[in-house]
């Protein structure tokens, strides 16, 4: 290199002393010679870095944190709201408004979340390309799909609703009769199920793997992947987890109220605030704050839409007689968006829903079913005003303040389901 600028500057002071020579007609010719050389050389210094540097690839994934998470020093996202100043529901009664919630899967990275949102809202993962989760799950519905019962592929109809997915990390059992006990083993259910996404996990790895954005984004999320290395199913798993344990939602009217501000809620909500944490209506012993669902399953004897049989509930997959007519008690976060209700979607109001419980216990078990109804289950016998006072302060755990943002494009270049 010294060699190379020794040449270029004997040059052009000879180029200096041969212009000096010429006329002062010549001072345009000079500009234009020393203005050429000066670009040659720096094309020439610029080629030489150029050909010396090292290029890194383009960030595809979101670095930052959604919403109520805090990035820590290894990159993991962990949950941050005022809940987290109270004490744990242990020992601390029943229904209290400054009640700690149970632990929480967090601790994901932003790249992983956000993966994960790509993969959330694509039909590609689909045997057949046209169902998401989203299809099932849409964020404008509350995380259901406004259905009685939800569609899968080819049009099939499906048996029960799909139930909302917001504040779904902080859940120990998942589907309506808690067959599965972590979101990976949920997931795995729709998506290789003949009746809802119909693929399998031999199709799902060779279609993600033929896609070469997946393949950069998969490697952005998992750094310790050996360089080329093909996308494995756990890797779909984790990163599709890590967007649901993301969707939180605890910011409505009522945790304003809990966490002191009482002027969030009008009269009307605080009456009916009252009437659901009261012993007469019972409805904050299955529906415990601040979740709004104690994680239990419960016998209430709601009727099959259309005259269908009975479905078994939690008596399947835990094989015991006593869950016949069981469901996980759902959490009420969101509730007015997620009509219809009930594991069938029998009730297509709140209205309709509370006013069930008061018809006495056991009224809509069929004749030839014997169930062990929860003992919670009973005739308050509510009024009209008491029922419509409860709608309103269901409908003050409305919150998506957090409601994610739906990809415009997606790696697979299909449009994503909602």
């Amino acid at each position: 290199m010294k060699e190379f600028k020794t040449t270029h500057w004997v040059f052009f002071a000879k180029l200096k002393r041969y212009s000096g020579s010429m006329g002062t007609k010549s001072i345009i010719l000079k500009s234009s010679i020393s203005g050429l050389f000066i670009t040659l050389l720096l094309f020439t210094f610029s080629r030489n870095d150029n050909t010396a540097s090292t290029y890194e690839s383009i960030a595809l994934l979101n670095s930052r944190c959604p919403p109520g998470f805090k990035l820590n020093a290894d990159n993991a996202c962990i949950a941050q709201n005022l809940y987290l100043q109270y004490n744990s529901p242990n020992n601390k009664g029943v229904g209290g408004l400054q009640t700690g919630l149970p632990e929480t899967r967090d601790g994901f990275s932003p790249q992983e979340i956000d993966l994960g949102r790509y993969l959330f809202f694509d039909p590609v993962l689909s045997g057949d390309g046209t169902i998401s989760c989203a299809s099932c799950h849409n964020p404008r519905k509350g995380f259901s799909d406004g259905k009685s019962t939800s569609i899968g592929a080819n049009n099939h109809k499906l048996k029960r609703s799909a139930p909302s997915l917001w504040n779904v990390a902080y859940l120990k059992r998942l589907f309506w009769d808690g067959r599965a006990s972590t979101l990976e083993e949920q997931m795995q259910g729709p998506l290789f199920s003949q009746e809802e996404m119909n693929n399998t996990p031999e199709n799902l790895l060779k279609t993600i793997n033929s896609i070469k954005t997946y393949q950069h984004m998969f490697a952005e999320a998992f750094p310790e992947k050996e360089g080329g290395s093909p996308i494995q199913l756990a890797e779909i798993y984790t990163a599709i987890t890590a967007f649901q344990a993301s969707l939180i939602s605890l910011n409505s009217k009522y945790d304003r109220y809990a966490h002191g501000y009482h002027r969030a809620l009008n009269e009307k909500e605080i009456e009916g605030m009252n009437v659901f944490r009261s012993f007469v209506a019972r409805c904050a012993e299955c529906h415990t704050p601040p979740l709004f669902t104690n994680q239990q399953f419960a016998v209430i004897g709601t009727p099959e839409p259309d005259n269908l049989a009975l479905d078994a509930g939690a008596e399947i997959p835990f094989k015991d007689k006593t869950l016949r007519g069981a469901f996980k008690v759902p959490s009420l976060r969101n509730i007015e968006k997620t009509a219809p209700y009930m594991h069938s979607g029998y009730f297509k109001t709140l209205r309709e829903t509370v006013a069930f419980y008061t018809k006495g216990r056991g009224h809509a078990v069929p004749e030839n079913e014997h169930l062990i109804l929860h003992w919670h289950i009973w005739d308050p016998q509510l009024s009209d005003y008491e029922l419509d006072r409860l709608v309103d302060f269901l409908k003050t755990l409305t919150d998506e303040t957090f409601i994610p943002k739906v990809p415009e494009t997606l790696p697979s270049g299909l449009k994503p389901s909602v």
